[in-house]
C-alpha cells in the first residue's frame, strides 16, 4: 500500500507531445495539409456508408463489412487528429494523463478491431470466390451479424491489454511524448521503472494479432488466386482480380506499418512519425477511394445518389 501511494503521488498529471516539427512555419503547413485531408477522409467514409445504406443492391456482407470498414476508418482518424490539429496551433501542446489513456485505449481498440475486421473481409471473399452456391447460407445476416461484433469484441481485449500495461508503469517525469498522439511504445520510454515485462507482452499480444491476422488474409488469398486462374471467362476473371486486389491494397497499407510500429521493442526510429501519419492519416482517407474507384457497383450506385439528390433539389 504504502508503495501505491509513492507511485500515485509521483504520477505525472500530463503529458507534452512534441508533434511532427518545432517549426512555427511548418507546423501551420501541416495543420492545413492534415485538416484538408482530415475533411476528406469524413466525407469519403460517410459517403460510403450512405450509399451502401440507401441502395438496397448493396446489401450483401460484402458491403455490409465494407460499411463498417468506413466507420473504423472514421473513428481512427478521430482518435488522433483533432488533437493533432489543435496542438500544431497551441503553444503548450499537453494532454491530460487521462485524455492521454483514453486516447491510447480507443487508438487500439479502433485499430485492433480493423485488423481482425480485414481479416473477416478476408474470409468473405475467400468464400464468395470458392463456394459462391453456398455463400449466401454460409454468410447469412446473422452470421455477418456475429461476426462483426465479435472484432469489436476482440479489439476490445486486445485494447484493453494495451491500456491496462501502460497504466501500471510509473510516469514521475520527464513527461514530453516524441509523437503526436498518445502511444505505447513512446510512452513506455518515459516509465520511471523497467519495462521488460510490458515489452513483452506487448509484443506477444501485437504479434500473436498481426501475425495471426496476416496469415489468416495470407491463406485466404492464395485459395482465392488459386481459384481465379481457373475461371474460363476473362470477364470473371478481370472482375474477381479487380475486386481482391483492391482489398489486398488496403490489407498492406494496414498491416505494413503495423509490422513495422508494434513487432519490436519500445526503441525510438526516424520513421516512426511518417510511418505513423501514413496509417493514421492516409490510410483511412485512401480506403474510401481504393473501393470505390476500383468498384463498379459502388460507383454506379454514387451516381444514382448524385442523381437522386439533384432531382430532390430541383424540385
Amino acid at each position: 500500500m504504502e508503495y501505491m501511494a509513492v507511485k500515485n503521488e509521483s504520477r505525472v498529471s500530463e503529458f507534452i507531445l512534441l508533434g511532427l516539427s518545432n517549426t512555427p512555419e511548418l507546423q501551420i503547413v501541416f495543420f492545413v495539409v492534415f485538416l484538408i485531408v482530415y475533411l476528406l477522409t469524413i466525407a469519403g467514409n460517410v459517403l460510403i456508408m450512405v450509399t451502401i445504406h440507401v441502395n438496397s443492391n448493396l446489401h450483401s456482407p460484402m458491403y455490409f463489412f465494407l460499411s463498417n470498414l468506413s466507420f473504423l476508418d472514421l473513428g481512427h482518424s478521430t482518435v488522433t487528429i483533432p488533437k493533432a490539429l489543435v496542438n500544431s496551433l497551441s503553444q503548450s501542446k499537453t494532454i491530460s494523463f487521462n485524455e492521454c489513456m483514453a486516447q491510447l485505449f480507443f487508438f487500439h481498440f479502433i485499430g485492433g478491431t480493423e485488423c481482425f475486421h480485414l481479416s473477416l473481409m478476408a474470409y468473405d471473399r475467400y468464400v464468395a470466390i470458392r463456394n459462391p452456391l453456398r455463400y449466401t447460407t454460409i454468410m447469412s445476416r446473422r452470421a455477418c451479424l456475429y461476426s462483426v461484433v465479435s472484432t469489436w469484441v476482440a479489439g476490445f481485449i486486445h485494447s484493453l491489454t494495451q491500456t491496462l500495461l501502460t497504466l501500471q508503469l510509473p510516469f514521475c517525469g520527464p513527461k514530453e511524448i516524441n509523437h503526436f498522439f498518445c502511444d505505447v511504445h513512446p510512452l513506455s520510454l518515459l516509465a520511471c521503472s523497467s519495462i521488460d515485462f510490458n515489452e513483452a507482452v506487448a509484443m506477444a499480444n501485437n504479434g500473436s494479432i498481426t501475425l495471426g491476422c496476416f496469415l489468416v488474409v495470407f491463406i485466404s488469398y492464395i485459395y482465392i488466386i488459386s481459384t481465379i486462374l481457373k475461371i474460363r471467362s476473362a470477364e470473371g476473371r478481370q472482375k474477381a482480380f479487380s475486386t481482391c486486389a483492391s482489398h489486398l491494397l488496403v490489407v498492406t497499407l494496414f498491416f505494413g506499418p503495423c509490422v513495422f510500429i508494434y513487432m519490436r521493442p519500445s526503441v525510438t526510429f526516424s520513421a516512426d512519425k511518417t510511418v505513423s501519419v501514413f496509417y493514421t492519416f492516409l490510410t483511412p482517407l485512401l480506403n474510401p477511394l481504393i473501393y470505390t474507384l476500383r468498384n463498379e457497383e459502388v460507383k454506379k450506385a454514387m451516381r444514382r445518389l448524385k442523381g437522386k439528390s439533384l432531382f430532390q433539389g430541383g424540385t
